[in-house]
């Protein structure tokens, strides 16, 4: 028995050792070496300060040697996974991988730059992994379609997003008035407007007065990432510009899947060209719930339910649209097990992982109710806004009533505006509905509905960006040219118009 053990054991060294030597030695050294660099600052920002002497030298011995061991398994890991889903055989994918572990050497530079500059060494910390995690879209885009296309579609339009808004600021300059400036620095400030004040409040104070009408996970997050950054307003920046490349990577595939990959290819181009599409790119909610929405749909279209009900949980604590998903949940899990599914356990189970989207919803009206003893204090306060429960029509009624007294040409505008978008989602609604699955319809049916119900269009070409099968059913009607003509043609004009306007400060959505 012990000869077969040990049989089998040499069997995977020369396996491990064969798997390694494909990829050369320069590329271990490189996974090693960034392997022990982590290990080694683990060790001192862990262990250095417990200040005991025996366990500081054990770590310093131990935590390099075993992460150098955990980063290795994880290159080769992922090695077998890229060259899966590429076809590129198994050596050349570990060659390309080690590369982006490369970056975490420059972790070293903290014992030459200034304390001030590299935030105790967070900041090196960061730059190294948002370079691993670039690297790594480079990489599979070099190799994959899905993701070569979406990359490009993600840099061309934050490219010029990016470009408008800073020349606005300069050459326009911002509104008349007082504003708040989140940053000293005018090419991160112009990010920081409007609502992006109370998210990055919200980060920085905690929760206090009329914030509590935004839902926690996105300043979460800004808090989470902004502590190893030492920024705030670059975190939800990075978080948002982030959550909007995986949201587009996602619908690619959901729609893909779905339909064929033009459709797909031709949605994530017009969701990124949408006039509000600046919104994807500032420190907003929008590319989070869109990215968050997108995968739970992908995974209830892939059957793996709880998965879809964890990141369910997670979009219902980004924005309260996110319960919404609860509906497409039920629909899908219908679909696929029908009335016979709740008399399995299979079904049961796959079932019960819907009560995680509602409970996202739960776990923030729970908080308030210890906060403020009232769950609702979210929906309560928006009041503030001039919002609250009232029939559908009631705000199309109110925003004419606003342009017949209007006294403002602006106050006009942002009232079509407004009436504009909330028009173009019925009628994609109406006329797109028959190309839809029941979940999508229903989905898209209750996310116009809910805001539609608040006595206000306020927001509406906001609320329209993320509402992903509006723009699955464009991308069908897109097939024809003169469609797609029609949409580009009125999309990146209003794109940069809107874009202007919100670096200088006005209202958009």
């Amino acid at each position: 028995m012990s000869s077969h053990v040990h049989s089998a054991r040499t069997n995977v060294r020369s396996t491990i050792m064969s798997e390694l030597g494909g990829a050369g030695p320069l590329a271990v050294a490189v996974v090693a070496l960034a392997g022990i660099t982590l290990g080694f600052f683990a060790w001192l920002v862990a262990v250095v300060p417990q200040r005991d002497a025996v366990l500081s030298n054990f770590g310093l011995l131990a935590l390099p040697a075993g992460t150098a061991l955990i980063t290795i398994g994880l290159w080769t890991f992922y090695g077998r996974y890229f060259s899966r889903r590429t076809g590129v055989t198994y050596a050349r994918s570990l060659k390309y991988d080690a590369i982006s572990w490369a970056p975490f050497l420059l972790m070293w530079l903290a014992f030459v730059l200034p304390p001030a500059l590299t935030h105790g060494g967070s900041r090196i910390f960061a730059l190294a992994g948002a370079l691993f995690c670039i690297a790594k879209v480079l990489i599979a885009g070099r190799f994959n379609q899905t993701v070569r296309e979406v990359l490009v579609d993600f840099v061309a339009t934050r490219a010029a997003v990016i470009i408008i808004a800073e020349l606005a600021v300069a050459i326009i300059g911002q509104r008349a008035g007082v504003h708040v400036q989140e940053s000293s620095i005018p090419l991160l400030n112009v990010w920081g407007r409007w609502d992006a004040v109370h998210y990055l409040t919200i980060a920085t104070q905690g929760y206090q007065g009329t914030d509590m009408a935004f839902f926690p996970l996105f300043p979460l997050l800004i808090r989470l990432l902004g502590s190893i950054l030492g920024n705030h307003l670059v975190a939800g920046i990075v978080i948002a510009n982030s959550a909007f490349f995986f949201g587009l990577l996602f619908l690619y595939k959901l729609l893909e899947h779905e339909y064929d990959r033009p459709v797909a290819r031709r949605a994530i181009f017009y969701i990124s060209i949408f006039p509000s599409a600046v919104f994807f790119s500032t420190v907003y909610t929008e590319s989070l719930f869109f990215f968050l929405t997108v995968a739970s749909f992908y995974y209830m279209r892939s059957h793996r339910w709880w998965l879809a009900g964890l990141i369910g949980l997670l979009a219902a604590m980004t924005r309260v649209e996110g319960v919404l998903l609860a509906v497409p949940f039920l629909i899908e899990w219908y679909s696929q097990h029908g009335i016979d599914g709740i008399r399995s356990r299979t079904g049961l189970l796959n079932l019960a992982a819907g009560a995680l989207i509602p409970a996202g919803l739960s776990i923030y009206m729970a908080y308030l109710w210890v906060l403020r003893g009232d769950p609702l204090y979210f929906s309560h306060v928006q009041v503030n806004w001039n919002r609250h429960f009232a029939m559908p029509w009631v705000s199309i009624i109110n925003a004419f009533g606003k342009i017949a007294h209007a006294v403002t040409a602006q106050t006009v505008a942002n009232q079509l505006n407004e009436l504009v978008f909330t028009a173009l989602m019925l009628a994609v609604l109406i006329g797109g509905w028959k190309r839809l699955r029941p979940s999508y319809i229903a989905y898209m049916g209750l996310s116009i509905l809910v805001p539609m119900s608040t006595s206000s269009l306020m927001s509406m070409p906001r609320f329209a960006l993320v509402l992903f099968p509006m723009f699955a059913i464009l991308a069908r009607w897109g097939d024809r040219p003169w469609v797609n003509n029609v949409i580009v043609a009125l999309s990146l004009p209003l794109l940069g118009l809107f874009t202007v306007l919100f670096a200088d400060w006005y209202w958009v959505a």
